[in-house]
């Protein structure tokens, strides 16, 4: 669901849930390539491409690692047409926040934060209300 926050600035917003299973990651990739889309933007220009990317990973992250039983995690998009900025925002209900490492060429997992960090302009890790934690990114589209 998108909708417009007051008529003070010229952000968009748009949020869902989705199941925290490993088949939960691929509908909020595809929520979000929907969105971007509605909004405007375009695969290949601007920070489209970088978006994309950082839900996916954040998206598997909370699926894989943030999973509680019975608890879904959440996406939250929002844009500033004026200022061409992106903000993602990844919420799940569990209290263990993730921490970057530096695989080996060996590892077969490992890297989503890495690139997370490689294609933001900025991201972190916040409370949210109630259990859990938000992980998010900024992305400014002329990046």
């Amino acid at each position: 669901m998108s909708r417009r926050c007051p008529a003070r600035c010229a952000t968009t917003c748009c949020s869902y849930c989705s199941s925290a299973t490993r088949r939960g990651a691929r509908p909020a990739r595809l929520l979000a390539v929907h969105q971007l889309t509605a909004w405007g933007l375009t695969p290949g220009v601007g920070g489209y491409d970088a978006a994309i990317l950082v839900v996916a990973e954040l998206s598997a992250n909370a699926a894989l690692h943030g999973r509680v039983p019975g608890r879904d995690f959440a996406v939250r998009l929002a844009y500033d047409e004026r200022g061409g900025v992106l903000e993602i925002e990844v919420s799940d209900t569990h209290e263990k926040c993730p921490v970057p490492k530096a695989p080996t060429s060996d590892d077969e997992e490992g890297r989503g934060l890495m690139l997370v960090e490689a294609v933001a302009d900025r991201w972190g890790i916040s409370e949210r209300r109630g259990p859990g934690k938000t992980v998010w990114a900024r992305i400014t589209e002329a990046r």
